[in-house]
């Protein structure tokens, strides 16, 4: 159950106070269909063989904004429509969600690309089987600094590669996981100055819900980590947003609904009504202002981000400031839908991370990429779902995307994407 105390419906099922309440508060919020999920009605995969083989999910998630279409899923009752329900339970560190993962306490996870893809092939933690069913939300990370560095002119990657250069001493950043999306923007961005992260710095891995607490009393210089986490640094007026993750790469894929390879198997059923309920979340998530604001205030109770509202929902919307002085309305701001374009699972998504996890010595040799990709990306699970809610779906595997640097990835040569680069471990 979620972190709150629980009431009994008519029927019998416990049903969180907090998710009752919001439910009660929100009734002229929800769109008609969403009412229809929490209202209890059973909907396509109700009944005979495409009936649900597990009914309770238990999906792990990290306190970050972007766990909200896995938690608004439940809230909103959108689980009870396909027939499962929901238990988002709150974890504490990625690495305590590959280990759940992997023994089996979490059946799914709101999670990194990287790590599952990590997981698949061994380097971040016992090698395991991993499935990564659809993605939960493209860009809203950003790179915080120090407001000690910002105010010595590093504020953007070159002032920062500036003042590494004149003034000498060990500079700490740190990330969430050595596998992760987080890992992968710091290190793209430091070396698009020409810091090579792995030579010039230490890195440090740090829980997203910590990183602030360890900035305010020194222990690093830089991080990235997805909100609300940046913003909070700039409320508490300890750090700067140097760059957004959708600077670094617009429109990215950032967190996936990860499972292992034989939960999919076991249980693809369950694995689709899964997957509706968290896209028909996401849709809800993206129609409208008002929609984002109730679920800004949902997800900052602190049985799950834990947070005050004020620090999740300006940039939910696409409002932005640096810490120094500058607004700005960004367009590209974090995504759970966006008329369907969001959750596909990319086999070129997947891909890049793996030739980052290359680049930067994760991996000692070229994998088979798009083979790894094959496997670990469920396009056809996310397709049998995504055709019942009638979402459009790619036609396509693979999509082209420049990132800040200019240099552009299409998936057609990895392996040459991969070795080009100059700044590498």
């Amino acid at each position: 159950m979620q972190e709150s105390k629980t009431a009994i419906r008519a029927n019998g099922n416990p049903q969180s106070v907090e998710r009752r309440g919001f439910l009660r508060q929100g009734a002229g919020v929800a769109s008609g269909v969403a009412l229809y999920g929490a209202l209890g009605h059973r909907g396509v995969w109700a009944a005979g063989s495409d009936a649900p083989e597990k009914k309770e999910v238990k999906i792990g998630f990290i306190p970050l904004t972007d766990c909200a279409s896995v938690v608004m899923a439940s809230v909103l009752g959108f689980d009870q429509k396909y027939g499962v329900r929901i238990v988002p339970s709150k974890e504490a560190s990625w690495a305590s969600v590959r280990d759940k993962l992997v023994n089996g306490d979490l059946d799914m996870a709101h999670v990194l690309y990287g790590l599952v893809y990590g997981l698949h092939l061994g380097v971040s933690g016992p090698q395991k089987n991993m499935a990564a069913l659809m993605t939960l939300n493209r860009n809203g990370q950003a790179i915080t600094l120090s407001k000690k560095i910002a105010d010595k002119g590093a504020v953007d990657a070159d002032g920062l590669a500036r003042l590494m250069g004149s003034e000498k001493r060990e500079y700490t950043f740190a990330q969430t996981f050595p596998t992760g999306t987080h890992a992968m923007w710091l290190y793209y961005w430091m070396a698009s100055a020409g810091i090579n992260p792995m030579k010039e710095s230490k890195i440090i891995t740090v829980p997203p819900p910590q990183m602030v607490a360890n900035m305010r009393v020194g222990n690093m210089d830089g991080y990235c980590v997805g909100e609300p986490w940046g913003h909070r640094a700039i409320m508490d007026g300890i750090g700067v947003t140097a760059i957004t993750t959708q600077d670094i790469w617009r429109d990215h894929p950032e967190k996936v609904l990860g499972c292992t390879s034989d939960y999919a198997g076991k249980y693809p059923n369950t694995a689709r009504a899964v997957m509706m309920a968290i896209i028909e979340a996401g849709r809800w998530i993206d129609a409208s202002m008002q929609n984002k604001l109730k679920m800004a205030e949902a997800i900052a109770a602190k049985s799950y981000v834990n947070t005050s509202v004020d620090a999740i929902n300006q940039r939910i919307l696409g409002r932005y400031q640096n810490g120094m002085g500058k607004t700005w309305d960004d367009p590209h701001h974090m995504k759970f839908f966006a008329d369907g374009e969001v959750n596909y699972p990319y086999l070129s998504d997947g891909m890049w991370f793996l030739t980052q996890h290359k680049r930067w010595g994760l991996l000692k040799s070229h994998p088979d990429y798009l083979g790894v990709a094959r496997k670990i990306n469920r396009t056809d699970l996310y397709a049998e779902a995504a055709s019942q809610l009638k979402v459009s779906v790619p036609k396509s595997p693979m999509r082209s995307s420049k990132l800040l640097d200019g240099v552009v990835w299409d998936g057609s040569d990895p392996a040459r994407y991969a070795d080009a680069f100059k700044v590498k471990a």
